[in-house]
């Protein structure tokens, strides 16, 4: 399994997709034990759930489980949250903060795993980047996330439905953000920007708007979309095409305002 599939588009936007891959190599498969098995922490469907939403984006996604190692998580092991729960370059726990592992990767091990995993994701990504601004004088890095509606160990109490990660309006254009509140208020859906989701470390690596790379995240509860937040985790179509209608009207205007930053 290659760690990386790009689907090459014409867009000002990018979707990133970080965590919708379940491949786990048979190395990595014999050292996880019961929990990590099911790997539940998965972005489940979120590549179905915006599929054909724009027309001619580019879809960077990695084939690869967060449980290999997290491509949304520093290289170097800083925490995207200091002084929260949070989970590390490779997971040691789940979203319960219950351990995933019958033997934990050591430091070899890690290494190995940046360079054969999380290193050709973001080769790729940049490799994106690089060309879409190169087209456009502009590129729109849109990263795409989902995740339980209840994690008592990351967050109290239920998630909204669409939280918006700019890291505090640092890594897009304040422009673009208001576009997409704008979406968010009138939605009917709960929503919040930079709330417990400020953006992980894709967002805050390349968003760099004073460069004409503008990024941005979009956490999603997995109530939204799914039939029941526990296995099998199935993708609820009345519930996803809800939702659908939101997000296309958010891809849309990120691509309508690269034209007047870029102009």
């Amino acid at each position: 399994m290659k760690p990386v599939s790009v689907e090459r588009g014409s867009s000002s936007v990018i979707l990133g997709m970080p965590h919708t891959g379940t491949f786990v190599p048979d190395d990595v498969t014999a050292k996880l034990n019961d929990e990590g098995l099911r790997l539940r922490d998965t972005d489940w469907h979120i590549n179905r759930l915006y599929a054909g939403l724009l027309p001619g984006a580019t879809v960077v996604r990695a084939n690869f489980h967060r449980y290999v190692i997290d491509a949304n998580r520093d290289p170097s092991g800083q925490s995207l949250y200091p002084g929260q729960n949070t989970t590390t370059l490779i997971p040691t726990t789940d979203f319960d903060n219950q351990s995933i592992w019958r033997e934990e990767p050591d430091a070899t091990e890690l290494s190995r795993r940046l360079a054969d995993w999380h290193t050709p994701y973001h080769a790729a990504l940049e490799a994106e980047i690089a060309r879409v601004k190169a087209l456009h004088g502009i590129a729109i890095l849109y990263d795409c996330h989902s995740i339980r509606s209840h994690c008592p160990f990351l967050f109290d109490g239920e998630l909204p439905v669409l939280n918006i990660g700019t890291n505090d309006d640092a890594t897009c254009a304040r422009e673009i953000t208001a576009d997409v509140e704008a979406i968010a208020a009138g939605s009917g859906l709960t929503w919040v920007a930079n709330g417990r989701f400020k953006g992980g470390w894709t967002t805050r690596h390349y968003g760099q708007p004073e460069r004409g790379v503008h990024a941005i995240q979009m956490e999603i509860a997995q109530s939204a979309y799914l039939a029941s937040e526990t296995e099998p985790f199935a993708y609820e179509e009345t519930r996803a095409e809800r939702l659908r209608a939101v997000l296309k009207p958010i891809l849309a205007g990120l691509e309508a305002r690269a034209l007047t930053l870029g102009a």
